[in-house]
């Protein structure tokens, strides 16, 4: 299957990035290359990429669509969590600007046998990267039901996280719960009338949640934002791109933070914390898709766009 993936509000985010030609520059997230490659095609001789995923069809799409800039591109696979160890190794100490697309790519939900997608018969597996071992079915058929109400409604914000789970415990006990379409049956059957009719999947919120579980999605990005703002030069960029409130929320308040971190009283005549700005929000507003995006390409409709400057 070819890998397609249509990157989303890709004027934005090279704006946002504010390239220098011959600057340094990180995609965390290439995936099949949309914002690599408008990234690249704008730096001189001098400039360099550096290219990251965890998907190996992901690596493979992305080394083809590049290798017209494979002078200056570097392509690598590993976690962008990872991102410190992966530039020391390539002894580069600081970047000119970070890019991270998060979230699953039109490619993993279109490709049936990766299980992300509940609209299509597969392996409930939903691996980012295929070399990892815990799968969504491992999940699905290992957790406790208190385990398994947790992370669907902390991690997909679904209110019938309890129903859900119990029929998943319930339904286990007599076959295996291995395909996308029978965890689909089950969560359909599990939920009210009112929720299976109101416009969205009723598995939606689920697959969400079994999908950041699988990946550890909220934890790389969490732990991954100070140290992407530390390895900034002066003047540099972090743009990161999420779909869903949860990521949007981590990115929000660590930028915030970032910019204002003191943490004294606020009747306090002058900061004794000791804490420095590192930099400023760009767009105190996230930035999103505009009418023609969206209906070009649906799937950007709830893309969030934040953009953090190094000082």
């Amino acid at each position: 299957m070819t890998y397609s993936h249509i990157p989303v509000l890709p004027e934005e985010t090279i704006e946002s990035l504010c390239i220098d030609p011959e600057g340094i520059y990180v995609d965390g997230t290439v995936g099949g290359g949309g914002h690599s490659s408008l990234i690249a095609g704008r730096l001189s001789d001098k400039g360099r990429l550096i290219a990251i995923d965890q998907d190996e069809e992901a690596i493979e799409a992305a080394s083809e669509r590049l290798a017209e800039y494979k002078d200056r591109v570097s392509i690598i696979k590993d976690n962008f969590r990872n991102i410190r160890s992966i530039l020391a190794g390539l002894e580069v100490k600081s970047v000119n600007g970070i890019l991270l697309d998060i979230g699953v790519s039109s490619h993993q939900l279109d490709d049936a046998g990766r299980g992300f997608s509940y609209m299509k018969d597969g392996p409930l597996d939903m691996r980012m990267d295929l070399s990892s071992s815990l799968t969504a079915s491992d999940i699905v058929m290992g957790y406790g039901e208190e385990e398994l109400i947790h992370i669907i409604r902390n991690y997909g914000e679904e209110r019938y996280a309890g129903r859900i789970a119990k029929a998943i415990v319930r339904k286990r006990e007599n076959e295996p719960i291995d395909t996308t379409m029978k965890l689909n049956e089950i969560i359909e059957e599990a939920v009210p009338g009112k929720a299976r009719h109101n416009g969205t999947n009723p598995s939606m919120r689920t697959f969400q949640a079994l999908r950041i579980e699988v990946n550890h999605e909220l934890d790389a990005l969490s732990e991954s934002l100070d140290t992407m703002i530390d390895l900034l030069e002066a003047g540099g960029r972090l743009s990161v791109i999420t779909f869903h409130s949860l990521e949007d929320r981590i990115v929000k308040e660590n930028f915030k933070r970032n910019e204002n971190p003191c943490t004294c009283p606020p009747d306090f005549p002058v900061c004794v914390c000791g804490k420095k700005s590192k930099g400023r929000c760009v767009n105190k507003k996230a930035i999103t898709a505009r009418e023609k995006e969206i209906k070009d390409n649906p799937r950007s409709h709830s893309a969030r766009l934040r953009t953090f400057e190094r000082i």
